[in-house]
């Protein structure tokens, strides 16, 4: 059984979707949920179209429907777990009834989902920006690990917590300390006995507190403690929320140097732009997917002109500083990290040739990785820390609804699409539909719209005008942007800033806007989309089937 949980997978993660797939045509169930009726949402049992940032509300209605039904896993909670009757406590107040006005959803469904999840021999919960784009992002997450702890369903094979990483080495760049309170490894830089282990390796003083994540360093623009930004392989003058405002801090910097392979819109405003090469073609090196495992990148051919690879080019920028770098290949970095590491300790290059990658942790050179995470957490005894109920209450977005601002608009993301669109906007494609509104046939209606409309979107930041989109994917007072065409609809210019004080995520996912009809613009060519998603994907017999699909 898999609760897609926020997640357009078919169109953000299509290689990830086509294995989710293989498990449904052998007989798993799945439950999507999300606010769209998405392209992955066409495959799923059930579709629960729940209201933009009700994701608490409805996994804490689950969790009292799997206690009161007498289907949580006592046997794991009491062994395993700890804070579980504050967690009880909580979802208490998380009836059915009040379950259904917060989230949209009908109550029956809530139970059945619940039942479904705690009952199925194996299940998963796997989610991605839509849970985590919100201004609780972390606490959105902690709620759908408590209804993982609350069933059993992790630490086993075929059970656990998915969370889909958006980008190839996302999960690498954390590995390697890509963090502001991580050194690599995910070991904390504010432990003084850590920290003295990669000051004696490095021969460097390391900072004893934690750095600001990205959001803090735009408030760190603004209030002007930030001078100088070194941005590699990132294009924050397009992807940042409230980006208006983004645009008018990196211009303002003393400087700004950008590291990219395309000139960005960032690129452009920079002082200094370094050529990078495609390093997962033009360089040596690994990368770490989503199941942890680290793989082998190797050169293809060299690249193009003056670009150089990003380790050559810290290389040459250290020894511009005073620090002679001359000679670290991908390996010698890559074994110095190991060293530090202990959980990619095991992982020598020949061994990732050989095995063809190894998952994390991997402490010693005789290890086979570890296939599945948290599995202490059943061993009798349990000689580790017990895993945390961490109970989380529902608030709504921060960006709310008024007379002024009736619809709720949320962006994600389309097959042919990557990010701000620096990579795919050159490329022509039969599925692409390019900048557009997608608005509910009831709401044009309304406002009488048809396809290929032209109309102004506001917010309380800004305004674009793009043309409309009619389709059934989106209910009554629901609207949705793509995020990948800045060119033709900059939708970030409406996204609010607040951000989620633990992970500093903004909260792209629920933006309160006002819409009004421009006039028609000749875009009749646009196509209406309906309800026929699966394209090339149509189940067949044998398969998860046509989806039930719940509309309110």
């Amino acid at each position: 059984m898999v609760l897609l949980w926020g997640s357009n997978a078919r169109a953000a993660h299509p290689i990830f979707f086509h294995h989710l797939l293989k498990g449904l045509h052998n007989g798993a169930r799945m439950y999507a949920i999300d606010p769209r009726r998405t392209d992955s949402a066409a495959w799923a049992d059930v579709w629960l179209g729940l209201d933009v940032g009700a994701d608490i509300a409805l996994a804490n209605a689950m969790g009292k429907v799997i206690i009161d039904e007498g289907l949580a896993h006592r046997r794991f909670i009491d062994h395993a777990t700890t804070g579980f009757d504050d967690y009880a406590a909580t979802v208490a107040d998380y009836p059915l009834d009040r379950a259904e006005q917060l989230t949209g959803i009908p109550g029956e469904v809530i139970r059945e989902t619940a039942i479904a999840y705690a009952s199925a021999d194996k299940a998963q919960i796997c989610w991605t920006l839509g849970i985590t784009e919100h201004h609780n992002a972390t606490d959105n997450v902690l709620a759908l690990i408590n209804l993982a702890l609350l069933t059993g369903h992790v630490g086993r094979e075929g059970s656990g917590l998915v969370p889909l990483r958006g980008q190839n080495n996302v999960q690498g760049g954390g590995d390697m300390g890509a963090l502001p309170n991580k050194l690599p490894g995910f070991q904390d830089v504010e432990d003084d006995q850590t920290r003295e282990k990669f000051e004696q390796r490095w021969g460097a003083a390391i900072p004893p507190t934690k750095g600001w994540h990205l959001s803090e360093m735009f408030e760190a623009m603004d209030a002007g403690t930030l001078r100088g930004v070194y941005v590699i392989g990132e294009n924050p003058a397009d992807s940042e929320a409230d980006v208006d405002h983004a645009r008018k801090l990196l211009t303002g910097l003393d400087t700004l140097i950008v590291q990219d392979l395309f000139l960005t819109h960032t690129a452009q405003l920079a002082d200094v732009v370094l050529p990078a090469a495609a390093d997962w073609a033009e360089s040596e090196g690994t990368v770490t997917n989503s199941e942890r495992r680290v793989q082998r990148v190797r050169r293809a051919l060299p690249p193009p002109g003056e670009a150089r690879t990003d380790l050559d080019i810290l290389v040459a920028l250290a020894g511009q500083l005073g620090h002679d770098w001359s000679g670290l290949t991908a390996e010698a970095a890559w074994d110095e990290l190991r060293g530090l590491s202990p959980m990619h300790a095991g992982m020598r290059y020949d061994r990732l040739e050989a095995l063809g990658g190894i998952q994390w942790p991997c402490p010693h050179e005789d290890h086979p990785g570890t296939r599945t995470l948290h599995t202490r957490l059943w061993d009798d005894p349990l000689d580790s820390a017990p895993a945390p109920f961490i109970a989380t209450d529902w608030v709504p977005p921060v960006d709310q609804l008024s007379e002024d601002y009736p619809y709720r608009l949320t962006t994600g993301r389309h097959l042919d699409g990557y990010n701000t669109g620096v990579q795919s906007g050159g490329y022509s494609s039969p599925n692409r539909s390019w900048g557009t509104l997608d608005v509910a046939p009831d709401d044009a209606a309304k406002l009488g719209l048809a396809t290929g409309d032209l109309v102004r979107v506001r917010s309380r930041r800004g305004e674009l005008e793009l043309p409309a989109r009619l389709t059934d994917d989106v209910r009554p007072g629901l609207t949705f942007m793509a995020v990948h065409y800045p060119e033709q609809a900059d939708v970030n210019l409406l996204t609010i800033d607040t951000w989620d004080p633990k992970s500093g995520t903004a909260e792209f996912k629920a933006t309160a806007v006002a819409l009004e009809r421009v006039g028609g613009n000749g875009h009749g060519d646009i196509e209406v989309a309906g309800a026929d998603h699966a394209g090339d994907y149509e189940p067949s017999a044998g398969s998860a089937g046509a989806p039930t699909t719940i509309r309110t």
